[in-house]
């Protein structure tokens, strides 16, 4: 099951770090934002690994991959506009970019293996 897969643990672990650490965030809207992309990431892999094909699988990742950047992204703005304290940002960065090459190495298992 997708359950059983590390990244998609990891990816639940970052998006719930995500919503820990931006509880106390005033700004709405990129609250919303930074979580949605971190919600995306984990759901993209259990959509993909629920798909009928590896060519599905290998695309949902691949959009999860994107998610990940994503929030890599803004947290960088975050911490440059002070929604975050700069541990704070610099921990999602190197959580998000941890797991954004860890999708990079399943993407290309997957396409070298399962194609």
């Amino acid at each position: 099951t997708f359950e059983n897969l590390e990244v998609w643990k990891d990816a639940i672990e970052l998006a719930a770090k995500v919503y820990e650490r931006m509880r106390d965030c005033h700004d709405y809207g990129f609250r919303k934002q930074i979580q949605e992309a971190s919600v995306s990431v984990p759901s993209n892999i259990a959509e993909g690994y629920e798909r009928d094909s590896n060519a599905e699988f290998v695309r949902f990742l691949v959009i999860a991959k994107g998610s990940c950047g994503e929030v890599r992204s803004q947290a960088h703005l975050a911490r440059r506009v002070r929604l975050l304290p700069e541990p704070v940002a610099d921990e999602l960065i190197s959580d998000a970019r941890r797991l954004s090459k860890r999708l990079a190495r399943f993407i290309a298992v997957r396409r070298e293996k399962f194609s």
